[in-house]
């Protein structure tokens, strides 16, 4: 095995960035009106995520496997073997763009320690395996060429750096020698060089904040300094310590960066913080070799239901040993891709409501438009809705077909005759006399209580 280097000089020009700030940036969640910055972001609602390294030759799980299902010095040495040939980073964004998907995160270094770039910081890196190609650098220029905002995921622990005080399996030992200030320093120093060197970011999305050598001092420092290179820049609540587990949201009153992180589930609906749920289009982050794949209603619906949360879906895909997106997950995307063409304008650029999701309807808006999105309509037809405090001048569905509706006091009824459903989401689009944006949220009964209240007998 090659002799691995770490260097740990701390550039003295970036350190000063964190004493411009003095007041300028508060250190407060997102308001409940949409952020300028944070606009771009919410408007895409749809993002790739991709988890990648030397690891995909196992088909075991990024970071996590190290010194579980592989022994840490196999782990450590794969990289060796590394070389996928087939890597294009052109043809990664094009899938990403004929999905709908705006942005790209990428793992440019995830737990396991390995950089996906040439860093001079460590020679655990792209650059000391067979390939020897520099990924970001490729993938940001594609994004750049193609339209799609260019983003990182950053661990801030690394079970793999000396310096760290925890390594595998999962954080649970502990190293011989470590010294944080410097791994501290050592992070700032990869971080200051993905942002010059193939900046400006979209997002850094750091993750492993929940060690207990990870402070939230440390997560205000670190958020100050980015901010200080890149005003522009998103950062997601795993920068502190306020996230509430997998459920994502973040705890009141504690600093929890620009927006929350649901994983592997569908936030709930929040209008006052921004958030984004990151799931997987299989079941593991990483590539496993016949690994389940989710359905096209799984994805769809998710998207969907995402939305109407006012969230957003960061869909993450695992690459595999030769560098290609496994064909399956190719073809998957593009279907996402073919239903947003028809669709998207219930997506893109809307917020979520005003009614709140239920088991088989969510709803959007943008202006004045309210986008109704029925999943199923078994129990639920036709779609009665409460009341709004808007008249409804037209429905429509947005190819065009038949939609047969009514509004009184009682609410809104709404019936697509079959022929024009949408197996997976049927869109209703609503055009009302004002604005959808400033109409209060509207509970809906759930699909159980409609049927239920359909089947009861008559007295």
């Amino acid at each position: 095995m090659k002799k691995m280097f770490i260097t740990r000089v701390f550039n003295p020009a970036f350190a000063g960035l964190t004493l411009l700030l003095g007041g300028v940036l508060a250190l407060q969640s997102a308001p409940a009106t949409p952020d300028a910055r944070l606009k771009w972001w919410q408007e895409a609602r749809f993002g790739m995520f991709i988890h990648w390294g030397p690891v995909s030759i196992k088909g075991t799980e990024i970071g996590w496997s190290r010194g579980a299902q592989v022994p840490v010095e196999e782990y450590d040495k794969l990289y060796l073997q590394f070389n996928p040939v087939q890597f294009d980073a052109n043809a990664w964004v094009r899938t990403a763009r004929e999905a709908g998907m705006k942005y790209l995160v990428i793992t440019s270094r995830h737990h396991d320690g390995f950089s996906l770039w040439n860093t001079r910081h460590s020679s655990y890196n792209i650059m000391n395996t067979p390939f020897k190609r520099d990924v970001l650098a490729e993938l940001s220029k594609a994004c750049r060429e193609q339209g799609v905002k260019f983003c990182i995921y950053y661990s801030l622990c690394d079970w793999w750096h000396p310096d760290y005080p925890l390594g595998s399996p999962g954080g649970r030992s502990k190293k011989p020698s470590p010294n944080m200030e410097r791994y501290v320093e050592y992070m700032k120093n990869q971080l200051a060089e993905i942002m010059v060197r193939y900046g400006p970011l979209g997002i850094v999305w750091f993750d492993g904040e929940w060690e207990s050598p990870w402070t939230a001092e440390r997560g205000e420092d670190m958020y100050r300094y980015l901010r200080a290179m890149q005003p522009s820049l998103i950062i997601n609540n795993r920068v502190g310590k306020a996230r509430k587990g997998m459920e994502g949201s973040s705890n009141r009153g504690l600093f929890a960066g620009d927006y929350d992180t649901p994983e592997q589930r569908i936030g709930r609906y929040q209008d006052t913080r921004p958030w984004e749920s990151c799931i997987t289009i299989c079941q593991q982050w990483a590539w496993k070799p016949d690994d389940k794949l989710k359905s096209l209603p799984q994805c769809i619906q998710t998207l969907a239901r995402c939305a109407g949360g006012d969230g957003n879906l960061l869909l993450n895909v695992g690459p595999m040993p030769d560098g290609r997106i496994e064909p399956r997950q190719v073809e998957r995307l593009k279907e996402i891709g073919q239903w947003l063409k028809r669709n998207g304008e219930a997506i893109y650029g809307t917020r979520g409501g005003p009614y709140l999701p239920s088991t088989n309807i969510v709803s959007t808006r943008h202006g004045k438009y309210i986008y109704v999105h029925v999943f199923d309509w078994q129990g639920v037809e036709p779609v009665k809705l409460p009341p709004l405090p808007r008249k409804v001048k037209k429905a429509s569905l947005l190819d065009g077909g038949l939609v047969e509706w009514s509004q009184n006091n009682s609410g809104i009824t709404l019936q697509v005759p079959f022929v024009f459903r949408d197996k997976i989401n049927t869109v209703i689009k609503l055009s009302l006399d004002g604005s959808a944006m400033d109409l209060a949220t509207i509970p809906l009964a759930q699909a159980a209580d409609v049927k239920k209240e359909q089947t009861k007998p008559k007295k």
